[in-house]
């Protein structure tokens, strides 16, 4: 009998017990939003229009979450180009531990490449590691970095960057001489306006920023994306 009370105990703690495995989302985030009037989101990895070609784990929600301090930093960049009728759309933010880990285990699988053409066309996926374009850990979890580009306020449309969002090619970097004066100049502004507003620039991504004065340098969260 006493057996019996045990596993219906047990059983009835399991939904409970799973629930207490995945931390909410904690004091100091935010929903992007919230603070960035206008901001437009296409998370990227809620869907299957990624590299990977399917919904990433962890992203249960569409969603910019940042932490506050990056979210602030952002609303100045957003003000800065609604003068010019600009704005600003975000394919990805903070970013969970387990996705980073999804995105390592799928780099590890040779015989996924369902997106290779659109994503790393020029690079044997057994090099993605080693050439830096799939790690362990990104800044992306510790909440303070944002994936972006520039809209026209007008139309919706994103002005050209010279190369889409996550291609893994060097055509990507920032410093690239590929792409024409109209789309450097367009990568410019997006440096000019998130620098200003206190970011820094990655060198291989020209979409990719994290707050130089992020509030968790040294923590990688995992909590949901909802």
């Amino acid at each position: 009998m006493l057996k019996k009370i045990t596993l219906s105990l047990t059983l009835l703690c399991l939904p409970a017990c799973a629930q207490e495995t995945t931390p909410a989302m904690p004091d100091g985030f935010a929903h992007a939003t919230d603070y960035v009037p206008g901001l437009v989101q296409e998370i990227r990895y809620f869907g299957d229009n990624n590299f990977v070609g399917r919904p990433i784990d962890g992203y249960e929600a569409p969603e910019c979450i940042l932490s506050i301090e990056a979210a602030e930093a952002l609303a100045s960049a957003q003000e800065a180009l609604s003068e010019f009728g600009l704005g600003l759309k975000v394919f990805d933010c903070y970013r969970p531990q387990r996705a980073v880990t999804n995105f390592a285990e799928w780099a590890r699988d040779p015989d996924d490449t369902s997106r290779m053409a659109d994503y790393y066309p020029n690079v044997p996926k057994d090099e993605l590691f080693e050439r830096g374009y799939i790690a362990e850990r990104s800044g992306h979890s510790r909440g303070s970095a944002v994936d972006l580009t520039i809209i026209d306020l007008a139309t919706s449309e994103e002005i050209d960057m010279g190369s889409g969002y996550d291609l893994f090619d060097p055509l990507s970097w920032p410093s690239d001489l590929r792409p024409t004066a109209d789309q450097r100049a367009n990568r410019m502004l997006l440096q000019r306006v998130m620098v200003d507003a206190g970011f820094n620039l990655l060198d291989e991504e020209w979409w990719h920023f994290w707050l130089t004065e992020e509030p968790y340098p040294d923590t990688y969260f995992d909590f949901l994306v909802e």
